[in-house]
Formats: C-alpha cells, sequence, structure tokens
C-alpha cells in the first residue's frame, strides 16, 4: 500500500457554512473500494495551541470553563488558536498571559496532533513553558475561566481518572509528566 496516495475521489465540493473560526464541508465522493458516498469536514481557522505551564517546584496551571458544544464544564491546560499567518509561539505566550496572568522565560513545543482527524485536519501543538512570573490574567470578553495551580502529578491524576478529558490537555499533560517526572509514573 502507497501511505502516500489517496484513495479517495472527490467528485464535488460545496461549502456548507462559513463563519471567522471554521468552515464546514460537503464532498461527494468515491471511496476507496469505488462506492459512491459523502464526507463532511470541518476546517479550523486557527491552529490550536496548548501550553503546560510548570514552575520550579513541579506546580501547574489549569483553567476551568464551561464549554457549550459539550454543555459541561471541563478542566484543561491553557489553550487558545494561533491565526493563520501569526507566529505560534506568539500566540501561545498571548494565550498563557490572557487566561493565567504568567509569562514564561523558557518555551519548548512537546508535542504536534491531529485533534479528530477523521472529520477535520485542525493541528495542535503544545509547548512546555518555564521560568514562569505571574502577573495579571486578561481573559478574553467570552471567557469565564477558573484558574487552579496544583502539583503537575494532581493534573496527571485527573486524567487518569478521566477528570480532564480534553485532547490536547490530555495530551500536553502526559508528554510533560515523561518529559519532566518520569520516575512519578
Amino acid at each position: 500500500m502507497n501511505e502516500k496516495h489517496n484513495p479517495w475521489t472527490i467528485l464535488d465540493t460545496e461549502v456548507k457554512y462559513d463563519n471567522n473560526w471554521i468552515q464546514v464541508v460537503h464532498q461527494n465522493v468515491l471511496n476507496p473500494n469505488g462506492g459512491k458516498g459523502i464526507y463532511g469536514t470541518v476546517h479550523f481557522k486557527n491552529i490550536a495551541i496548548g501550553i503546560v505551564p510548570v514552575d520550579s517546584e513541579g506546580y501547574t496551571w489549569l483553567v476551568g470553563q464551561y464549554r457549550f458544544p459539550l454543555e459541561e464544564y471541563s478542566w484543561e491546560i491553557p489553550e487558545g488558536g494561533s491565526p493563520e499567518g501569526e507566529d505560534m509561539l506568539e500566540s501561545a505566550k498571548r494565550e498563557l498571559l490572557e487566561e493565567t496572568g504568567l509569562v514564561a522565560e523558557q518555551w519548548t513545543m512537546i508535542s504536534k496532533l491531529h485533534t479528530s482527524n477523521s472529520v477535520c485536519k485542525e493541528v495542535a501543538y503544545i509547548y512546555l513553558a518555564e521560568g514562569l512570573t505571574q502577573g495579571n490574567s486578561q481573559p478574553e470578553e467570552t471567557e469565564q475561566l477558573q484558574i487552579r495551580k496544583i502539583p503537575l502529578r494532581q493534573a496527571y491524576e485527573m486524567v487518569m481518572k478521566d477528570e480532564i478529558t480534553d485532547s490536547i490537555s490530555v495530551a500536553g499533560i502526559l508528554k510533560t509528566m515523561l518529559l519532566k517526572f518520569p520516575q512519578q509514573l
């Protein structure tokens, strides 16, 4: 099997919905075995950014907020979007400051992931932020956030108990534990 060959044939494409953040596309296709079908995809107009801030004592910061699509409250690492053309690291710095009030001296990109590759090609980049200084948060108008400073080990335990379910947060916390505190696993 050729991994670079696309076995799908697109017969036609129609944009069904478009706003500042997403575009929904309907495609009539021939599937890999030649059968006719449809495929709907969502195009996210921003690159997803996640940040795992970790201080010298092994603490991290979680952001809690009600997530409208889920209809439930969610604990997550600080996250946001990087508009096309904007430097991802600058976006990460902005999001960390907005949501937590933190400024970091050291930044390391620790992961790239696809959030839901069966319906979209959204990509997320996760940064580890260290050398932290606390300032004032500056949440956006749409954000009603609760901030928790907890040991990274506790965030890891929340992941393992399915108390943190956001995919970017799960990946970021697990990867950070493996990189920074493997002896605690």
